[in-house]
């Protein structure tokens, strides 16, 4: 039966692939674990620890970009004061960040002095444009 395979080509064929075979796959699954996946868990688990520590008079930044003041906090929900009279019910996953103290207060004021430093540039700009007409 030996003369169907010539001796030449059954010894000729390539090694199994052994360990250096496994090696790639094994550096591409480390790299996504260090790179990708590890970094999401620390997230996720300061974010969680973030939702735990949320107590009355917390003022913080949602998601959605809202800045208030926690007056009320439940198991899921804590409700939130975004201006006098004015107060919202929200999940506490949906709270960003904590600000620090008297942030809230401090942004309030600058955009005040802001919306009237641009109304009195407004008014300012068509008393121009008034006298420009006449």
């Amino acid at each position: 039966m030996d003369f169907f395979i010539s001796t030449a080509m059954a010894q000729g064929g390539e090694p199994a692939a052994g360990i250096t075979g496994l090696l790639f796959p094994i550096a591409l699954i480390a790299i996504f674990y260090f790179l990708l996946i590890r970094p999401q868990q620390k997230r996720a688990k300061e974010h969680k620890q973030l939702v735990a520590n949320l107590a009355k008079g917390d003022e913080v930044l949602t998601t959605g970009g809202i800045v208030g003041r926690i007056t009320d906090v439940g198991d899921t929900y804590a409700n939130v004061e975004l201006g006098e009279g004015m107060e919202v019910r929200l999940q506490k996953a949906a709270v960003a960040q904590v600000l620090p103290k008297g942030s809230m207060k401090g942004n309030l004021e600058k955009a005040e002095a802001a919306g009237k430093d641009e109304a009195g540039e407004k008014n300012a700009k068509e008393g121009k444009d008034s006298k420009k007409s006449k």
